[in-house]
């Protein structure tokens, strides 16, 4: 094969780039944990071949996981295309992929890259195809020489692949510059998140909802009904959303502790909270009550997570004397008191605590939420010298 170059473009370029399509040739797995927003799953290995490949490279020698991985990808490099080309909507030939790689292979898949260089791109088509892999290795070089060869001249190399992504993800969290902050405060129950949302609805843009990013409630029974989030992904969410903006110059936090679920709180974001004007939400315990038990119980198996999760609450609040109470009160679903148990003798109590010394700029009544957010709407606008939306 004749030495050729292939274009790069590094992740900032390639987040700014609404019209590219990104492919991830990481395994499922990795591709699960994080990936780059609106990045396909294209897997040149599964997670079971990934699996093997290493175990040979630590066990056998690096030769022979070299050699299975070629023989794995001159096997599924068909079926690889073919579904590259379906994400981005483009055809390709029955049968062309395996001749032309035959071609440009002449004792095997691994000869592909041989005297490919890497070079950034000066210019970008309309919609470019840029693929990626664990740090722009053999994976995505290989993939990258192959499509260039079947004619895809938009096709480019995302520079240093996932893990120059992930350095970026990190160093923009460092230097986010963030508009004035303000925090919605208030016990358990009393509707922050119902009333975030809402703001966001009447007002786009404004808020940087955690506890959405992470999947998580932030409380102990936090993760029941949802599907919590890893660290990576919890921070290219949050990444995303300030890389979008806050055309208000503006920003709407619910108030959390340092630590969303098991998801920790970027710095910046971080100080940027607890800077933050505090508005203080407040409302009966029977809409409490009502709000946490619609939460908490609405999606299928609650109830056995939290009868898995009880018993840590149950040992806090004393072993003797409240060992099997919570649990026997969701067994026989007195929901009701249940909640009002929880509120009274753990989430109140533990709220009071962290709040107490904090002044709150402005207190809203939160039994109707829509209503809550249109005041909060009403009042930062005055604080910021505005009239209206």
């Amino acid at each position: 094969m004749e030495a050729s170059t292939i274009p790069s473009i590094d992740a900032a370029r390639a987040l700014a780039y609404s019209g590219a399509h990104i492919i991830d040739l990481r395994s499922p797995s990795e591709y699960a944990e994080d990936h780059v927003p609106g990045a396909a799953n294209r897997p040149l290995f599964g997670d079971a071949e990934r699996e093997l490949i290493g175990t040979l490279y630590k066990q056998v020698s690096p030769e022979a996981a070299y050699e299975k991985a070629a023989l794995l990808v001159d096997e599924g490099v068909g079926e690889l295309v073919s579904g590259i080309a379906e994400t981005v909507g483009r055809e390709q030939p029955e049968g062309e992929v395996e001749a032309v790689a035959r071609a440009i292979t002449g004792d095997g898949f691994g000869a592909i890259t041989r005297g490919v260089e890497v070079k950034p791109a000066q210019e970008l088509p309309e919609a470019p195809v840029v693929v990626h892999c664990w740090r722009a290795g053999l994976r995505s070089l290989s993939v990258a020489v192959l499509l260039r060869a079947l004619g895809w001249e938009e096709v480019f190399i995302l520079e240093g692949g996932y893990k120059a992504y992930r350095r970026h993800i990190i160093d923009s969290l460092e230097e986010a510059a963030l508009p004035q902050a303000f925090v919605l405060r208030g016990l358990t129950g009393v509707g922050k998140t119902l009333v975030l949302r809402e703001l966001e609805r009447i007002r786009p843009g404004w808020t940087l909802d955690l506890e959405g990013h992470a999947q998580h409630r932030s409380s102990i029974l936090g993760m029941v009904g949802l599907e919590p989030v890893g660290q990576k992904a919890f921070e290219s969410d949050i990444a995303s959303r300030v890389r979008a903006g806050f055309p208000d110059d503006l920003v709407v936090y619910e108030g959390e502790s340092r630590k969303v679920g098991d998801r920790i709180v970027p710095q910046r974001i971080w100080d940027s909270l607890m800077s933050g004007k505090n508005l203080k939400l407040t409302t009966t315990v029977e809409r409490r009550v009502e709000a946490l038990r619609e939460d908490y119980l609405a999606s299928e198996g609650a109830t056995e997570a939290l009868l898995e999760q009880l018993p840590f609450i149950e040992e806090r609040l004393g072993p003797v004397k409240w060992k099997g109470v919570l649990t026997g009160l969701l067994r026989e679903d007195r929901i009701d008191e249940l909640v009002e148990a929880l509120l009274e003798h753990y989430y109140d109590p533990l709220y009071l605590h962290s709040d107490k010394g904090r002044e709150h700029d402005a207190i809203f009544d939160s039994g109707d939420p829509a209503a809550c957010a249109a005041d909060v709407a009403a009042w930062i606008e005055s604080a910021k010298g505005r009239t209206g939306p």
